[in-house]
């Protein structure tokens, strides 16, 4: 299994800073009508911990956007966003199955394991997918007192691998799921993109698919901070509140984090972050199929990139730009883009590239 390969922190301090970054979309800024919002947030007092205005205006833009009954947490970010989330899903004698590559056994320094008590069992897929046919083989054990007992399935919309899930084969996996009494969790921290690219709301690609829970991103999409769990299934939500307190995830002037999710919604402001993304993954990837010894790892559906090309490139281009290994021994590398990326930005890096040779 690859991985990301994170670079020592001082090396990033020293050769990176003021650069433009192709190694994740936390690293770009806040769109300025994000910003517009928390200003406008940032006036006179307000009840503290979800108990104002903006935050009652947040969850109405998100229940318009999913489904009216659906339950609505602020918290603040994605790790605990995950952790919430699975804990409502799980008990600690659980099994929670998921791609090899999934973030929350990868890159969450075992905080879903910790807080839920379960075992995470990783799966492997050829492109970061799940399916019923990989699923199978782990949904086994079901009452036997010596066994954990497959209670969740964790999945990434986007993947980590970029790729996308299409709403026939999220039906696949919940119908599959819910037949053994098991939830489904998606993790969406990129669910923006996925709508963007196969042209649906976010309401056809969870809520009508059976996603029971959902970990609802947008600080890769152009917020400052802070994520939302979003709870479908009625039987997730009596404890849900407690659980998010519990899990140090309820912030005091909880409207910062609300009011952002309002101006996301309006307008379309999510999809039109998301689409420009999408579409300069597209562009840098069509630049460099056009390289020689440039290998194309994985289908390009969303806006990353996972390419191998020789190493005296990878060298010249981490003189310029920021960006991380996937698999360092192969010279394989990902590379992200932002809803701020620019086609200046693609046309820069294209060029350093091509110099090398």
């Amino acid at each position: 299994m690859s991985c990301l390969v994170k670079m020592p922190r001082l090396f990033l301090m020293m050769k990176h800073k003021n650069m433009r970054s192709f190694a994740s979309d936390n690293n770009s800024g806040v769109h300025p009508l994000v910003m517009d919002a928390l200003n406008r947030a940032n006036s006179d007092h307000a009840v503290g911990y979800g108990d104002d205005p903006w935050t009652e205006e947040a969850v109405g833009k998100i229940r318009e956007a999913f489904t009216p009954d659906c339950e609505v947490l602020f918290v603040f970010n994605g790790t605990g966003s995950n952790a919430v989330a699975l804990q409502l899903c799980t008990r600690p004698y659980n099994l929670i199955l998921c791609a090899e590559t999934a973030h929350i056994y990868v890159d969450e320094c075992g905080a879903p394991a910790r807080m839920t008590g379960c075992q995470i069992r990783p799966i492997a897929t050829p492109d970061g997918k799940l399916t019923p046919e990989l699923l199978r083989p782990y949904l086994c054990h079901f009452g036997e007192q010596h066994h954990s007992q497959p209670g969740a399935i964790y999945l990434s919309q986007c993947t980590e691998l970029g790729t996308i899930y299409k709403p026939d084969e999220l039906r696949a996996i919940t119908e599959l799921a819910h037949a053994y009494g098991m939830y489904v969790h998606m993790d969406g921290a990129r669910l923006a993109n996925a709508c963007a690219a196969l042209g649906l709301t976010f309401k056809e690609l969870t809520v009508d698919c059976g996603i029971d829970i959902l970990s609802f991103g947008g600080t890769k999409n152009g917020l400052m901070i802070g994520e939302s769990v979003i709870i479908f299934h009625p039987d997730l939500k009596k404890e849900a509140r407690f659980v998010r307190k519990q899990s140090a995830q309820l912030a005091s002037k909880l409207r910062y984090l609300s009011c952002q999710f309002t101006a996301y919604l309006k307008d379309d402001l999510w999809l039109k972050n998301a689409r420009h993304a999408n579409q300069m993954a597209l562009l840098l990837r069509d630049g460099l199929k056009e390289l020689p010894e440039v290998r194309i790892k994985q289908e390009v559906e969303s806006k990353q990139l996972f390419l191998t090309m020789p190493r005296r490139v990878i060298d010249k281009l981490l003189q310029s730009y920021f960006f991380y290994f996937w698999d360092e021994a192969a010279d394989e590398i990902r590379l992200v883009t932002s809803f701020d990326t620019t086609e200046e930005d693609i046309r820069e890096l294209l060029a350093t590239a091509k110099s090398c040779y």
